[in-house]
């Protein structure tokens, strides 16, 4: 669980560098995708920073999807905004109203009970087609964010910020299915693809639209769709008798966490 909030820290800082970054990057063509946006955005020094974050956090994910449920890491994830709000708030001067000081609680009293309820991880690998089926997923990703570029404004953040956490959702679910390096492994690739994608669709989503819809669409797609493969496939459980706390903990959590997907809206 300190992972897993360390891991939130970090996203949650470098989401910060990253959006400011990605805004003073010159905008490229009007595709949902576009590659270069990072090439561009790698030239400034709070898109590198925010990078070395991500991948301090990546390290910190990986060892808390190893020891407890992928619900409880996406939970903690999706309160990187809480996170967020503020960093924003202390390094770039920004007001937070009473409302968005009343999310951040929120957030955290369901983090706490999701701590309190939560069990350890499953030990089961899911269904055969699971891990085959987890690239493919990644590979129809990319391709959505670039359909996503006909799509208007504030659809098309949506449409970004879920496909960019639906990426990270297939990386959270593929770190548990690997065991050491196996290139003949599916999940693999999948952990690869999945994190391109995600990174790519995220950084054009906090350019080209409404923050507001690119986060939330981001909480929604590394949370959900993560947690229910863990529970139905990978035997993810709560404590015994604790599951309609951990149920709460982690609506509350992800609530809270879609209110401040407000935060930063220009």
């Amino acid at each position: 669980m300190v992972c897993a909030l360390g891991a939130a820290v970090c996203f949650g800082t470098a989401s910060v560098l990253q959006a400011v970054a990605a805004r003073a990057t010159a905008p490229g063509t009007g595709s949902g995708v576009d590659a270069a946006l990072l090439l561009r955005a790698v030239r400034q020094w709070r898109y590198v920073a925010g990078l070395g974050l991500d991948a301090v956090g990546f390290v910190l994910q990986v060892v808390a999807l190893r020891h407890i449920p992928i619900y409880v890491v996406g939970a903690a994830l999706a309160a990187s905004l809480a996170v967020t709000a503020v960093v924003a708030a202390r390094l770039l001067r920004v007001r937070l109203s009473r409302a968005e000081w009343c999310a951040v609680a929120v957030v955290c009293g369901g983090l706490v009970m999701l701590g309190l309820s939560s069990g350890e991880e499953g030990t089961q690998t899911g269904p055969p087609a699971l891990k085959p089926a987890l690239p493919v997923v990644a590979v129809l990703v990319l391709l959505a964010g670039a359909a996503a570029g006909r799509l208007p404004g504030r659809a098309r953040a949506l449409a970004l910020g879920l496909g960019a956490g639906t990426g990270f959702g297939v990386v959270e679910v593929s770190v548990r299915l690997i065991d050491g390096v196996d290139f003949s492994n599916p999940a693999v690739y999948a952990l690869l693809l999945g994190g391109g994608a995600g990174f790519l669709l995220l950084t054009s989503a906090l350019q080209r639209g409404s923050v507001t819809a690119a986060t939330a669409g981001l909480v929604l797609g590394e949370t959900v769709g993560p947690a229910v493969v863990g529970v139905v496939w990978l035997g993810d459980r709560t404590r015994e008798g604790l599951t309609w706390p951990a149920v709460l903990g982690f609506a509350v959590a992800v609530a809270g966490s879609l209110a401040l997907a407000r935060f930063g809206e220009p």
